[in-house]
């Protein structure tokens, strides 16, 4: 029988968007008793789980995981929990202390919570901004951590935290790293806007995209069905218990050429990208291994990146755009500290 049929399920973070996609997979394609979102709603959209509402087994709280006594009554007779919630990497810019008491602090809170509930497996996504720039490539999960953000070292700790659960409870834990996750319900406006649903709403637009520094920076971009995918998988998975598991496609592609194939969905190749100075703590290469994945769980990415781009053209292109909120810098000055 699979850990999740059956199960009391809590997803923190789960309005957001890779979390919202979780909750769908795990209403559409498992029989969970009940899934419960917790999320502030800063970042996250009820809409984003409005297929939900009127679904007997779904339920969302409005709150904060720094709230231990909100979390212990959430976690309350919970079976699994997907730790999704936190503050991104352009917000640890501006916004340092907050970053970090969200992103480590909370996860501690909830990881401590899970701890006490006594959780059959708790799941907790993290980041490849972990790794702070490549070293070698593939990057598996022994690749050196080092963080060139206040998120990336906040991400770092809150794993550091679910492994020591695991290590000294023996709290069944697993520790995700999803490389660079796209797709609908992508962040647009805010400090959490990224590369490709921001240069798809201003191209939709007529704007021409903006790349920082020489635009040579890689990622791995993942599509956010194959993340969830995923993260369920490895929940199911008894062997991944007490693991670190890199998630991504091993498929390393440039800021340039992200701008070309979005150039490409939208017929216009005459937006070329406007270039400004390099992002500060901005990651220059990024790219998975996902073997093991692959082997604990037969799973692989399916979205190929053109396809999954021409995809989110077409749904931003079925939404009012025009009045997105697309700057050049989503981020405070470096010299801001509070």
């Amino acid at each position: 029988m699979s850990t999740l049929d059956g199960a009391r399920i809590v997803v923190t973070g789960g309005a957001g968007f890779i979390g919202s996609h979780t909750v769908d997979a795990l209403l559409a394609t498992r029989a969970p008793a009940h899934v419960l979102v917790l999320d502030t709603l800063d970042n996250g959209s009820a809409e984003n789980l409005s297929r939900w509402e009127a679904d007997p087994r779904f339920t969302l709280v409005v709150g904060d995981i720094r709230d231990r006594k909100l979390v212990d009554s959430v976690l309350s007779g919970a079976d699994v929990v997907f730790h999704l919630a936190c503050l991104g990497v352009r917000h640890s810019l501006h916004n340092p202390v907050d970053n970090h008491e969200v992103n480590a602090t909370g996860s501690l809170t909830v990881a401590l919570a899970a701890r006490d509930a006594g959780v059959t497996r708790f799941i907790h996504v993290s980041s490849s901004e972990v790794f702070g720039t490549a070293r070698t490539v593939p990057m598996d999960e022994n690749h050196p951590t080092w963080p060139e953000t206040v998120y990336g070292a906040g991400k770092l700790a809150g794993e550091a935290y679910s492994r020591a659960m695991f290590r000294t409870y023996g709290m069944p834990v697993v520790v995700v790293r999803p490389f660079n996750t796209y797709g609908t319900r992508s962040h647009v406006e805010g400090d959490s806007g990224e590369i490709i649903p921001r240069t798809i709403v201003r191209m939709i637009n007529g704007e021409r995209p903006v790349l920082y520094g020489d635009g040579s920076q890689t990622r791995d971009f993942m599509h956010v069905s194959d993340t969830a995918a995923g993260l369920l998988a490895l929940a199911e998975c008894e062997e991944a218990i007490g693991r670190t598991v890199t998630i991504g496609t091993g498929v390393e592609t440039s800021m340039r050429e992200v701008c070309r194939l979005i150039a490409d969905a939208l017929d216009r190749p005459d937006l070329t990208p406007r270039m400004l100075p390099a992002r500060p703590g901005d990651v220059l290469r990024l790219c998975a291994d996902g073997s093991t994945m692959a082997r604990l769980t037969g799973l692989t990415p399916n979205v190929v990146l053109a396809d999954g781009i021409a995809d989110l053209v077409d749904w931003f292109q079925a939404r009012a755009t025009s009045n997105m909120l697309v700057t050049d810098t989503n981020w405070e000055p470096s010299g801001v500290s509070t």
